[in-house]
């Protein structure tokens, strides 16, 4: 079906939220809301786990490239050449792909940042108190931290939106591996903010606050993207989205699974990711 009539099928006639984009706009809430999990370990787990996390991250990077390469991408150069032909159909999809890291390489260029927002932190770092002379300095650095994650999570929410809107499960596979790659962003937040201000309740709501700009992203995906969407222009933003995603897993997943690390357990993490996404590409096919 042209993507076109498919986003008309997502919407009432009356143009309100239907099942789906609600369904999509959840899955989008709990994504962006796991940086809450991240705070919450922060606060009350005795000892970070650095092997799940490595595991862990490493796998939602398996998930995001596999998934991106394998279905998103193929989509989108499936929906621009059949608008266009196969030879500028092909570049529009490449054009796409190389423009959604072009966006994200040029968003950590220009985010105002006094340490780097994706900086691995673990629960230890609670118990290193700062010196009196550390408490402004951390207070800034907690809240440039939050804000750089959420300027950083709203084009992950657009990703994690339009890819539900056009496959649900596809939509909960990558809703999972963003989820997963937020939390110990929720711990860079909250670590910092806690110190400075002594409160576990503001830290919390400056972590969850760094993650709330994902359903924003899904919200402005829906009424800004969807009213204009077309097979060019669905094949665009999904060239993108694959493109964005990937350069999330080379720029911020795997290096903080790496330094996480032991004994190539992010790698290990990345091909169960990989397999995983695999298989279940072939159960729901």
């Amino acid at each position: 079906m042209p993507y076109n009539n498919h986003i008309q099928a997502t919407r009432k006639v009356d143009g309100s939220m239907d099942t789906a984009v609600l369904f999509a706009l959840g899955l989008t809430l709990f994504a962006g809301l796991a940086t809450g999990i991240g705070s919450l370990i922060a606060f009350f787990a005795s000892r970070t786990n650095t092997k799940f996390l490595s595991i862990s991250l490493g796998f939602s990077a398996g998930v995001m490239i596999y998934v991106s390469m394998v279905e998103i991408f193929v989509k989108a150069k499936t929906a621009l050449t059949d608008a266009h032909g196969d030879s500028l159909g092909y570049w529009l999809t490449i054009v796409g792909f190389f423009g959604g890291m072009i966006f994200m390489a040029a968003l950590d260029r220009i985010l105002p940042q006094l340490e780097n927002p994706h900086e691995v932190k673990t629960v230890e770092d609670m118990d290193a108190g700062p010196t009196n002379d550390q408490y402004a300095h951390l207070r800034k650095m907690g809240i440039f931290t939050a804000l750089a994650i959420g300027i950083h999570n709203f084009p992950e929410g657009i990703a994690t939106f339009m890819s539900a809107i056009q496959d649900p499960s596809l939509g909960i596979a990558i809703a999972i591996a963003v989820a997963i790659h937020n939390i110990p962003e929720g711990i860079a937040v909250s670590v910092p903010i806690f110190y400075a201000t002594g409160s576990r309740k503001k830290a919390f709501q400056y972590s969850v606050l760094s993650g709330i700009s994902e359903p924003i992203g899904a919200i402005a995906a829906w009424l800004i993207l969807m009213p204009f969407m077309s097979d060019t222009m669905f094949g665009i933003v999904f060239a993108g989205v694959a493109g964005i995603m990937v350069f999330i897993s080379l720029d911020e997943l795997l290096p903080a699974a790496k330094r996480y690390d032991e004994a190539h357990l992010s790698i290990y993490g990345l091909i169960a990711g990989m397999a995983v996404m695999a298989i279940s590409l072939v159960l729901i096919a």
